[in-house]
C-alpha cells in the first residue's frame, strides 16, 4: 500500500496574514494574495495553504473556495508556534534603494528582532518607503519559512538614536577605522544587543566620536578589509547569530 502523502505538502503556498489565527477560523484573502493563490499557484477547493500571523505561529489551512477576486481558506491545524527571536536589533544607515533592499531581506532571513534605519550625514538616501520595505520583509519571511517578522521602525537621525539609547542594550559599532575583535565583543555581551553600520561614505568624524562616547557602545572590526554598507550589515548579523544568537 502506498504511503499517505504528507499534509500539508511542503510545496503548499505560504503567506503571512493578519491574525490572530485559530483552529476553524475562516480567512478571506483578496488583492495581491488572492491573485497569487488563484492565478499564479492555481489553487482550488480542497488545496492546502500555509498561513502565518506573526502572533500564534504557522497554520495548515484548506481552500474553501477560490474565485477571481478572493480566496477563502479555513485553518485546520497549528503546525508550529511562533519562533523565539533573539533580542538583536540592526541599526543600519540608509543606503541606495537596491542595496538597502538587500539588507532588509537578509536581516529577515538571518533572524533579527528589529530593524532601525538610521539617517547619517553622508547617507545618499534620505527616506524609506515603509510599506514597500515591509513587503520585502514579508516576502523574505514567507520564502525562508520564518514564523516571525522583524519589527521595522521609522528612520531616525543618528543623533536622536544615540540620545534615546536604551542603557540596557549593548551597541556594537562597525567602525571602518577599526575596533575590537567583533566575535570577542559579541561573546562578552550576549544581549540585548544592536549592531550599527554606516552609509556608503561612512560616518563622519563627529558622528564617529558621538557613537564612541555612548557608554553602551563598543567599536568593533569585521576584519582587515573595508566593507560596503550592505556587506558590513550582513556580515555583522551573521557573526552575531553564529556567536551568541540562535544558530
Amino acid at each position: 500500500m502506498p504511503a499517505t502523502p504528507a499534509w500539508p505538502p511542503k510545496s503548499a503556498p505560504r503567506l503571512f496574514v493578519p491574525g490572530p489565527l485559530a483552529q476553524g477560523g475562516v480567512v478571506a484573502l483578496d488583492g495581491p494574495q488572492a491573485h497569487y493563490l488563484a492565478r499564479v499557484m492555481r489553487v482550488g477547493a480542497g488545496d492546502a495553504v500555509i498561513l502565518c500571523d506573526d502572533a500564534t505561529g504557522e497554520w495548515a489551512a484548506r481552500v474553501e473556495s477560490a474565485g477571481k477576486r478572493d480566496v477563502v481558506v479555513v485553518c485546520e491545524a497549528l503546525l508550529r508556534v511562533r519562533e523565539a527571536v533573539p533580542d538583536f536589533v540592526l541599526c543600519a544607515a540608509l543606503l541606495k534603494k537596491d542595496r538597502f533592499d538587500l539588507v532588509l531581506e537578509k536581516a529577515c532571513e538571518l533572524g533579527v528582532r528589529a530593524i532601525q534605519p538610521v539617517l547619517a550625514r553622508r547617507c545618499v538616501a534620505d527616506k524609506l518607503n515603509l510599506e514597500r520595505a515591509r513587503t520585502i520583509l514579508t516576502e523574505a519571511a514567507e520564502q525562508c519559512a520564518r514564523t516571525a517578522l522583524p519589527k521595522l521602525l521609522a528612520p531616525v537621525k543618528l543623533e536622536a538614536l544615540l540620545k534615546s539609547w536604551d542603557p540596557a542594550r549593548a551597541l556594537f559599532f562597525a567602525d571602518e577605522n577599526g575596533g575590537e575583535n567583533a566575535a570577542q565583543q559579541f561573546a562578552g555581551h550576549p544581549g540585548p544587543a544592536a549592531l550599527l553600520t554606516g552609509p556608503e561614505g561612512g560616518f563622519d568624524e563627529a558622528e564617529r566620536a558621538a557613537v564612541r562616547a555612548l557608554p553602551q557602545a563598543s567599536a568593533i572590526t569585521l576584519g582587515p578589509r573595508v566593507l560596503r554598507g550592505e556587506t558590513a550589515a550582513i556580515a555583522g548579523m551573521a557573526l552575531w547569530m553564529g556567536t551568541v544568537g540562535d544558530w
